[in-house]
């Protein structure tokens, strides 16, 4: 008896079923704008929807979420909808796509995860630092992991950012990692695994705080209703990380944002934790070095740098050791570097901890350096450099995703079934050319949650990017990370420069929690304070500007 009365909670529209009309329009009734949802023609209808559950019931970390959403009818989420854009542009939080610039897609529908998921991606995440930067310090040290067999020395040889101007350079508190985005995907079982991890210079969690001060602005009503756990302390966080990054006998940093530059597609980032930080915004002119020590140029006169927060890759940080022709680093960095003169965050050489093949082994890092099972799985992953699994891509390559090693931003990925004989028979060539540079995965149907397409709703596909922040005492995962979207009907491809967007991620507090909510904080446009300095929130420029260096996205 209690079972039939116990409320099971809200239920999508069976599939296929439309909407009443009155005149040509369609009517305003309650979830309207879900109609077909779960509609089993739709493109990848295997893959997990965050949203509702296969028989269509709401699952319970959306309830509040979906009730609040179906309330509306098509014009107010047209309205809403319009009203991020006008935010964005506003904001000057804009991109280039296809020769136009554009705002920056931030779809209205948020991602939810509860709090019991987040405290098991949050250790996973951790832990899969933590056995990186056990990595990092032996590769550029002892390497005992490769004499004792783990890793195949030639992987690391071979490796393109295995840098061997790092060895030997130890920093003072033993951070090489300062900042990690790891992506994480959502397969057909609802399991969470990584995709790949960035250690390098991972950008976006510009786009994880105004996302969540532009959603703050246009849906005050949603937080209101939801314990959604802050992320604009981010800046405060790197900071003190940042700081403690510094020579133990330093006793006030001196930290520094170095930027190639304002056409930079990620400047706004740079430009916004840097005035968030209420440190300088460098450029590579800005600063020399002399006697090993790195200098910045001010109206006052020379000023020792202790740390640099470098948003510029290795190839082009220090013209001495790398590429002589830049002009966007500092000449002697690195020998600063190695003198214990100045840190650089991150460390030079971290690539090596991010290539897609050295991924594959993260697994067994994590059993070697740390004694424990790794908490969240990889992407199964086929590796073309061994015979065996060489053979099987070959074979099976109308069935894989096969990407470059070296790829990034969703270039040079080829999806299997999608290519026509013609592509897969080129690819393989390039395949048997460098086995080295290929991997090759199972289509994973990534998870999909409701995005606004026209005046409804639909599914899409989304991945995570969790950031984390290591001061060498404690890893700070920021709660939430960027949720990009593939927009287009069918795409598993969510980079923007491949047309896709991004969306608000709620990571909910829990009930015993006593954590901040976010309208519990100052309003998220005010002026924050971070550790003790008094910073104005807001971009000035857009990031559409074309590229002068490569990032990694």
């Amino acid at each position: 008896m209690s079972s039939m009365n116990a409320n099971p909670g809200p239920r999508l529209p069976p599939a296929g079923r439309r909407a009443r009309t009155v005149k040509g329009r369609r009517a305003a009734r309650p979830g309207a704008q879900f109609d077909g949802y779960l509609a089993p023609e739709r493109p990848h209808a295997d893959a997990y929807d965050e949203m509702f559950a296969p028989d269509g019931m709401v699952r319970g970390p959306y309830r509040a979420l979906y009730g609040s959403i179906a309330a509306l009818d098509a014009g107010d989420l047209t309205n809403r909808s319009q009203a991020l854009d006008r935010a964005m542009v506003d904001q000057g939080i804009t991109f280039s796509l296809s020769g136009q610039e554009r705002p920056f897609p931030l779809d209205l529908v948020p991602r939810v995860i509860q709090a019991t998921e987040w405290s098991r991606l949050e250790r996973g995440v951790t832990q899969r630092v933590r056995a990186l930067e056990a990595f990092l310090a032996d590769v550029y040290g002892d390497r005992q992991i490769l004499r004792d067999g783990v890793l195949p020395r030639r992987l690391i040889t071979s490796c393109e950012h295995f840098h061997r101007e790092a060895y030997g350079i130890k920093p003072p508190n033993g951070v090489r990692i300062h900042v990690s985005g790891v992506d994480l995907v959502r397969d057909e079982e609802g399991t969470f695994r990584v995709l790949e991890d960035n250690l390098r210079n991972p950008s976006g969690v510009s786009y994880v705080m105004e996302n969540r001060r532009t959603m703050a602005r246009v849906f005050p009503d949603l937080f209101a209703r939801h314990r959604v756990r802050p992320v604009g302390d981010y800046a405060s966080h790197l900071l003190r990380a940042l700081r403690a990054a510094a020579a133990p006998n330093v006793a006030d940093p001196m930290v520094v944002v170095l930027t190639p530059g304002v056409y930079n597609s990620a400047y706004f980032e740079h430009s916004l934790l840097a005035r968030l930080m209420g440190v300088e915004l460098v450029e590579g002119r800005d600063m020399f070095c002399r006697d090993n020590v790195v200098y910045l140029r001010t109206t006052e006169g020379e000023r020792q740098v202790d740390v640099i927060y470098r948003r510029i890759d290795d190839e082009f940080l220090d013209p001495v050791h790398h590429r002589p022709d830049s002009v966007l680093g500092v000449a002697g960095i690195l020998n600063a570097a190695r003198a214990g003169n100045v840190v650089v965050a991150n460390a030079v050489g971290n690539g090596v901890g991010d290539d897609k093949l050295v991924y594959t082994y993260v697994p067994e890092m994590v059993r070697y350096y740390l004694n424990e099972k790794p908490i969240l799985p990889n992407v199964d992953t086929f590796r073309c450099w061994l015979p065996d699994e060489f053979d099987h891509v070959l074979q099976h390559a109308d069935e894989l995703v096969i990407k470059p090693v070296e790829g990034s931003g969703g270039y040079g990925i080829v999806f299997g079934p999608d290519a026509s004989k013609k592509e897969l028979d080129a690819l393989r060539r390039k395949v048997r050319a460098n086995r080295r540079g290929w991997i090759a995965q199972p289509v994973v149907q990534l998870s999909t949650v409701p995005s606004k397409v026209d005046d409804r709703l639909a599914p899409r596909h989304v991945d995570l990017r969790p950031f984390a922040v290591n001061d060498g005492k404690e890893i700070f995962v920021l709660p939430g990370g960027l949720t990009r979207v593939a927009l287009p009907e069918g795409s598993l491809v969510v980079n923007s420069s491949q047309g896709g967007g991004s969306k608000d991620t709620w990571v909910l507090a829990s009930r015993s929690s006593t954590s901040e909510q976010e309208l519990d904080r100052p309003a998220l446009g005010d002026v924050s304070v971070v550790d003790g300095v008094a910073a104005e929130q807001g971009p000035e420029l857009s990031t559409s500007q074309q590229q002068q260096q490569q990032q990694q996205s």
